[in-house]
């Protein structure tokens, strides 16, 4: 964590924090309560179009095992066991995640609710630990809430590899991608009335202050969203509202910004099907299955791993 956030706040002309990092006790919590706020559509449409889905790439893939990348045992997660346990299939599931905490809780949660599933995690982040999952066959990872969005587009296809990696032939992965769409549309779902989605923004910096030993006052930043069409993203950031000079001894690092200088804390990259399947070329895995809501603004799709029809 010191070395990539001295990295990143060292970066220039734009300095950042790693997005993995919103997501203390606090942050987690404001999370959840963003997923229920009437500008953010991604989560309920992707919960919608799930459990249809979730039948279908059972059926296809007839998997064993399922790995769960990221958001821990959740409603979605549910939807996938349930579907695997209704076919017969469900023996172990595997949580990969980067907060120690959050699997240990979802651990507990799995064993009181399935007893008999061979359940397991790996504190790890996704983008680097995922060969610590380790081989495996009858496969089905699933990687949703649109998370794949906040991987920089030159890192997804390495992503792809590293997943197939772990795949045997015909195994798959799921994956939610929130999709292109109108500007204001988009804008509205990062920049909520009520707010909710600022103090999460701002919230980085409290885990940088309990973590790192840092001095941000998170009071003295606004909270930035934006659409950048060029690169199809949603880019968040905080903007200084004053001159200010932050110590962060954890990283052995410091900042300096002048009044309207900005830290990015998220990209939030939005797919077409053609963007996905350009990420997916050369990786081991190609698109198997397509499904959007009916508005088009979330897909899910399953990607199988080459080697067998």
């Amino acid at each position: 964590m010191a070395d990539e956030v001295r990295a990143g706040l060292e970066a220039r002309p734009l300095p950042f924090l790693p997005s993995k990092y919103f997501y203390d006790e606090r942050g987690g919590a404001l999370f959840d309560e963003i997923t229920r706020l009437p500008e953010y559509y991604l989560t309920r449409t992707e919960e919608a179009l799930l459990p249809a889905v979730a039948r279908e790439a059972v059926a296809r893939v007839r998997p064993r095992n399922l790995v769960e990348l990221g958001s821990g045992v959740g409603g979605k997660v549910r939807v996938l066991l349930d579907a695997m346990e209704e076919a017969g299939t469900l023996e172990s599931c595997t949580l990969l995640d980067i907060s120690e905490s959050a699997i240990a809780n979802s651990l507990s949660q799995l064993r009181s609710e399935r007893p008999r599933l061979k359940a397991s995690g790996v504190v790890g982040d996704f983008l680097t630990d995922l060969r610590a999952v380790g081989p495996g066959e009858s496969r089905l990872i699933a990687f949703l809430g649109s998370t794949i969005g906040n991987i920089h587009p030159q890192d997804v296809p390495a992503f792809f590899r590293s997943a197939a990696a772990i795949l045997a032939p015909g195994d798959a992965v799921l994956v939610g991608l929130d999709l292109v769409k109108d500007r204001a549309r988009l804008e509205a779902a990062y920049n909520d009335a009520r707010g909710v989605t600022a103090e999460f923004n701002r919230n980085i910096l409290q885990v940088m202050n309990a973590r790192l030993g840092a001095d941000f006052d998170p009071a003295a930043f606004d909270h930035v969203a934006f659409y950048d069409p060029d690169h199809a993203w949603i880019e968040m950031r905080l903007r200084a509202r004053r001159a200010l000079d932050v110590r962060v001894p954890g990283a052995a690092t410091a900042l300096s910004l002048p009044a309207g200088g900005e830290i990015r804390t998220e990209i939030s990259c939005k797919y077409t099907r053609a963007a996905l399947e350009a990420a997916l070329s050369g990786t081991g895995l190609m698109l198997n299955e397509w499904r959007t809501d009916p508005e088009s603004l979330f897909a899910l799709a399953l990607l199988r791993r080459l080697g067998r029809s």
